[in-house]
C-alpha cells in the first residue's frame, strides 16, 4: 500500500508536470523509432520513457492482427503498429490528439492502415482485437483541465472501466500491451489485473530517480 509521504510527493511531481505542460504553447516535432511526429501542446508528448512501449508494441505485432491503440495521443504507436498491421484503429477522448494522430499518419505513410475514432474508451469502436495497447494516465488526481487528461485519471474510472470492458474485446488469443510505472498507484493496477483474471508478464522496465523519490516505469504483456 503507497504510503502517505508517497503520495504527497507524487501529488508534487504532478503539480510541477501540470506547470510545465502548462508553458508548452507550441507544436514541437520529435524524430522517434524511425518516425517523424508532430505533437500539439494539447497532446501528450514522447517521453524518455515511451520506447519501453514502443519498442514493445514492434516486437508484439504480427501482420494479421487486427490492432486498436488506446489512448493514441499523437498516433505514435499505431502507427508503429501499422508498420506490421494492416488493420489498426486509434482511438482518444481529445480531439486535439485524434487531430494530431490523424494528421502523424498521413505524415508517416500509414493512413490507409490506421483509423483514428474520438471517444472514450471501447464507446467509438466496434468488435475485437487480437492486440490492444494501452497507455493510461498514470495518477489518479482529478484533472484541472484537458491537457492534464493526459496524465491523470481520477480514482483510476477510466483505468478500471478499462479492465472490466476489455476481456470482452479480445480475440481467443489476444494480448494487451500496458504502459504503467510507480510514480502511479502500482499496486492498484496489479489488483486490477488480478481481478480481471488475466495473466501478466513484465516485457520491459527501467528506473528513474526524481527529486530522491525511485520510480519504475515498465510495460505488461497480458494475456487471457
Amino acid at each position: 500500500m503507497m504510503s502517505a509521504e508517497r503520495a504527497r510527493r507524487i501529488r508534487a511531481w504532478q503539480d510541477d508536470v501540470f506547470d510545465k505542460e502548462r508553458a508548452r504553447t507550441e507544436e514541437t516535432t520529435v524524430e522517434y523509432l524511425g518516425l517523424t511526429l508532430r505533437i500539439a501542446p494539447d497532446v501528450q508528448p514522447i517521453t524518455s520513457m515511451s520506447d519501453l512501449l514502443g519498442r514493445a508494441v514492434l516486437a508484439e505485432v504480427r501482420e494479421t492482427d487486427r490492432v486498436l491503440d488506446m489512448g493514441t495521443g499523437s498516433g505514435v504507436n499505431a502507427i508503429l503498429a501499422s508498420s506490421k498491421a494492416a488493420d489498426v484503429v486509434a482511438v482518444d477522448i481529445n480531439p486535439h490528439a485524434v487531430a494530431a494522430a490523424r494528421a502523424n499518419a498521413a505524415l508517416n505513410g500509414a493512413a490507409d492502415r490506421i483509423v483514428v475514432v474520438e471517444g472514450d474508451l471501447f464507446a467509438a469502436v466496434e468488435g475485437r482485437f487480437d492486440l490492444v495497447i494501452f497507455d493510461p494516465p498514470f495518477r489518479w488526481f482529478a484533472p484541472r483541465d484537458l491537457r492534464e487528461r493526459n496524465t491523470t485519471d481520477e480514482d483510476y474510472r477510466t483505468l478500471t472501466a478499462f479492465f472490466r470492458q476489455v476481456p470482452e474485446r479480445l480475440t481467443a488469443d489476444g494480448r494487451i500491451l500496458l504502459f504503467f510505472g510507480t510514480s502511479g498507484d502500482a499496486d492498484f493496477l496489479d489488483e486490477l489485473i488480478r481481478e480481471s483474471g488475466l495473466t501478466v508478464e513484465k516485457v520491459a522496465s527501467r528506473d528513474l530517480e526524481k527529486d530522491g523519490l525511485e520510480v519504475e516505469y515498465f510495460t505488461y504483456r497480458l494475456t487471457p
